[in-house]
């Protein structure tokens, strides 16, 4: 039997046979029989839980020659007809391919004549969230002002998505995903009336695969069938459904414990070379880590882990982790598991994911990440470049708390690393910033190349948008300082988007956009806000970068603050606003 003739057999025909949605199914079996049935119903739910299936056996229930009654007869010229889908009056449309105006408008025209063959006319509606938003406009329409002889049933896995005018004038009915208990108590009906001879644990497996979805657990149960030829065993489920068994579970969970990558690349290409998925494999490992951190935290019974076949050798596995690790691998596990979609060499990737849970750093007693090597990577040379990793950190540290700048070195000795190679912020290595001379900035905080430049900020970082959108993210946490000399002076609040602004590439869109803006040629340089700030109070910090500011008491033009009256101005509408002019 193929999965359509399977599927066919046991759809549910009355709402009986409706299986998980029970809450559902007494509501509009109440309203059928107190002749309150609504124009229009609302079906969300997961894909595979009864949506459309229920609005047909509604339709029966409304339309049954002996009623309308609870249950449809299956019987009658009506129910047999909605069955086999030759009443004209019940419409079951897919708004994927039927998504336009012109078929909603369609159906508001003939919504007015009288159904011909049974007493409603009903109109199925599936996937209603894929409408464009005209049908939406012509189909409320109609939803506000409804023939008594119709009823519409919307179905959607995604009602967030509907507008809120459509979803108010419906009766909302949430789908749910149907139990794990429900779901196996099905599947072994459908096997013994078909004759399949199915163990128990298959049967768990393949509505664990399901996740909810009886329509899946039945294509599942019928590809599976297919490939026993009539007995199905776990072993033939995982490998129809590209599976792992629990065996390999274990010895790939040993080789992660053990940071052995050795062992465990080959058992990577055993999986390929057996037809396995990378993600597949990778989403059956997020599961089974998963259930190792449920058993250790959550031991208790009734907790949820079917993965667990051997459960001796389950909880030594689960003992062989700790709570944090597991945290860590499954973080690790998912994020690879969202590269893997887009990934052209899934393998690969996979690999590289499972050597990452092998060399992932773990915190120390002291709370220090440290890095623990791998036993095939333990050789004399590694050893001694992790204790100079470790030496280098601690003179790191009692640097910075003497007060040495970090990046900077006091001698130029054996070891110091020159000034054109030193750390940057990101981790790499590039060229010390040259130092900031402030004092001609502060000079022109209010000059008229200042002032002209902040009139036109705006349109220079909306320039910058259209051109890149993630610089203008990163620009636009600079505040322009000032203008002097072809120079334009940006204080920054994070070092971060300042790194990122003096990018070569970043540096050439800026300077070539505030050129074309302000009508002159401009050269960036950048400064963090708390100095420029600080140099303006006339109290310099250089506890970011070393500044050269011309003392208080040489002859050099101060600057003063602004009137507080000019500060609450700039507060209230924004220093682009503001212009300060001195008529005296």
């Amino acid at each position: 039997m193929s999965h359509i003739a399977l599927y066919r057999a046991w759809r549910p025909q009355t709402f009986r046979d409706m299986v998980g949605q029970q809450h559902i199914i007494q509501t509009l079996q109440n309203a059928i029989r107190e002749q309150r049935v609504s124009h229009a119903y609302l079906f969300n739910g997961p894909r595979g839980t009864g949506k459309t299936t229920t609005a047909k056996v509604f339709a029966k229930a409304v339309n049954c020659e002996q009623g309308p009654a609870v249950e449809p007869c299956n019987e009658c010229e009506a129910c047999r007809g909605i069955t086999i889908g030759s009443i004209m009056d019940v419409i079951e449309i897919d708004a994927a391919s039927n998504r336009g105006i012109d078929e909603i408008r369609d159906i508001r025209d003939k919504v007015r004549y009288a159904p011909t063959d049974v007493r409603y006319k009903v109109y199925i509606i599936d996937e209603v969230h894929m409408l464009t938003a005209e049908a939406f406009n012509a189909l409320l329409k109609t939803l506000e002002e409804p023939p008594g002889h119709v009823i519409f049933i919307l179905a959607t896995t995604e009602p967030h998505k509907l507008p809120a005018t459509i979803i108010s004038r419906c009766q909302r009915f949430d789908f749910r995903q149907v139990s794990f208990e429900e779901q196996t108590k099905r599947l072994k009906e459908i096997c013994e009336e078909e004759g399949i001879e199915a163990a128990e644990d298959a049967l768990f497996y393949i509505a664990r695969l399901s996740e909810g979805g009886m329509r899946d657990a039945i294509s599942l149960l019928e590809q599976v069938s297919a490939f026993s030829a009539g007995r199905i065993t776990l072993e033939s489920a995982v490998d129809v459904t590209g599976g792992m068994a629990a065996d390999q579970f274990y010895e790939l969970a040993e080789a992660i414990n053990n940071r052995n990558a050795a062992v465990m690349m080959p058992l990577v290409e055993g999986l390929m070379q057996a037809g396995k998925s990378a993600d597949k494999c990778l989403e059956n490992l997020i599961y089974y880590f998963r259930d190792l951190l449920v058993l250790k935290l959550a031991s208790s019974e009734g907790v949820v882990t079917e993965r667990i076949v051997d459960h001796e050798r389950f909880r030594d596995m689960a003992d062989a982790y700790s709570s944090d690790r597991l945290f860590s691998m499954i973080d690790t596990l998912n994020k690879y598991q969202v590269e893997l979609k887009h990934a052209s060499q899934p393998q690969t990737m996979l690999e590289v994911a499972l050597m990452k849970l092998c060399t992932m750093q773990e915190e120390s007693a002291d709370g220090r990440s440290t890095v623990v090597a791998s036993s095939s990577g333990s050789a004399p040379e590694v050893q001694k470049l992790m204790q100079q990793v470790e030496a280098l950190e601690r003179k790191l540290e009692q640097a910075l708390k003497n007060g040495v700048p970090a990046g900077t070195s006091d001698s130029a000795g054996a070891g110091a690393a020159p000034k054109s190679a030193v750390r940057g912020p990101f981790g790499g290595t590039g060229k010390m910033r040259p130092k900031v001379k402030l004092e001609p900035y502060l000079s022109a905080v209010n000059s008229g190349d200042t002032n002209h430049a902040r009139m036109n900020w705006g349109e220079v970082l909306q320039r910058v948008k259209e051109e890149k959108v993630t610089l203008h993210a990163w620009l636009k946490d600079g505040e322009l300082a000032a203008v002097v000399d072809g120079n334009l002076l940006l204080a920054f609040k994070n070092d971060i988007h300042r790194e990122t602004t003096e990018k070569p590439a970043h540096r050439e869109i800026i300077e070539r956009i505030a050129g074309d803006v302000l009508g002159k040629s401009l050269q960036l340089v950048t400064v963090m806000l708390k100095d420029w700030q600080s140099a303006i109070d006339g109290s310099v910090k250089t506890t970011g970068e070393p500044l050269e500011l011309v003392p208080e008491d040489t002859e050099q033009p101060k600057v003063a603050r602004e009137p507080e009256w000019v500060e609450e101005a700039v507060k209230m509408f924004g220093q682009d606003l503001v212009v300060i002019e001195d008529k005296s």
